[in-house]
């Protein structure tokens, strides 16, 4: 992915444009561009003709993309998610074991990395902790992405960090659930089965309309960017909401919960 950035930066430099000018040149996001070239971000193969179209490099790109080894194909590099998280324009969680990072109040997250096994040391903890809090910052960016979450309930009756943690969290949760830009979606206990049962994933378009997927495992984590297989998790999410309760009765859910506490 890097050595393919750096044919794409000497192309582009060799044409006499600046990553702004390509961009707009090709009515793309000056970030796509920045992104591919850096190594942060898979070239497509539609992407790729198009850069050699227009930069006139005869197939290079095209070429180095349909050989490059699987590895480079599904990074396996949490950063890379969190910088595309950053900056998507739609997100879609589907949660099963713990809820997603960007709900988690910081005494809930601390709790969860306080679970990890071998023990995180605590400067290694604090680390991990400002950069998941730091993820959402997202919901206060000026123009914030639309963001939906379909979560089993039991993960809501997990006491994670015990009682009084999971009462904050649950008020948190109520409150996220307000915000306009939000969806909310419970997965109810009462449920004989569900689309989501070979486990949690996230959905993400880019600001060029890309369209992605990233699944996390006890030992590693995977990006999906195979157009058939991201269609595959696309409708798994698709059923899953329509199995899910309605955010009305998500949030009652959540009323009720606390009336409990």
């Amino acid at each position: 992915m890097k050595m393919l950035g750096r044919q794409l930066a000497a192309a582009r430099r060799a044409k006499g444009l600046s990553q702004p000018g390509l961009a707009a040149a090709l009515n793309i996001h000056e970030e796509t561009v920045a992104s591919i070239e850096q190594g942060r971000r898979v070239l497509k193969l539609d992407m790729a003709e198009l850069f050699d179209e227009f930069l006139e490099t005869k197939g290079m790109l095209a070429a180095g993309v349909a050989n490059l080894p699987e590895v480079d194909q599904f990074p396996l590099w949490a950063e890379e998610y969190i910088e595309q998280e950053r900056e998507a324009i739609v997100l879609s969680f589907y949660a099963n074991q713990v809820l997603p990072g960007l709900l988690q109040t910081e005494a809930y997250a601390r709790a969860v990395l306080h679970e990890h096994v071998p023990a995180y040391d605590e400067d290694e903890l604090e680390t991990k902790l400002t950069g998941r809090i730091g993820r959402q910052e997202l919901f206060r960016r000026k123009s914030p992405p639309t963001v939906s979450f379909v979560i089993w309930e039991p993960v809501l009756h997990l006491a994670v960090g015990g009682p009084d943690i999971q009462t904050d969290q649950l008020r948190h949760l109520r409150r996220v659930a307000e915000h306009p830009h939000v969806s909310m979606q419970f997965l109810s206990l009462a449920s004989d089965a569900h689309a989501g049962l070979d486990g949690p994933f996230v959905l993400l378009e880019t600001p060029d309309h890309q369209h992605l997927a990233y699944t996390e495992s006890q030992r590693g984590s995977q990006w999906v960017s195979n157009p058939d297989e991201v269609s595959i998790l696309a409708r798994q999410y698709a059923m899953l909401r329509t199995q899910a309760l309605t955010t009305q009765r998500s949030q009652d859910l959540l009323d009720s919960l606390l009336g409990e506490q």
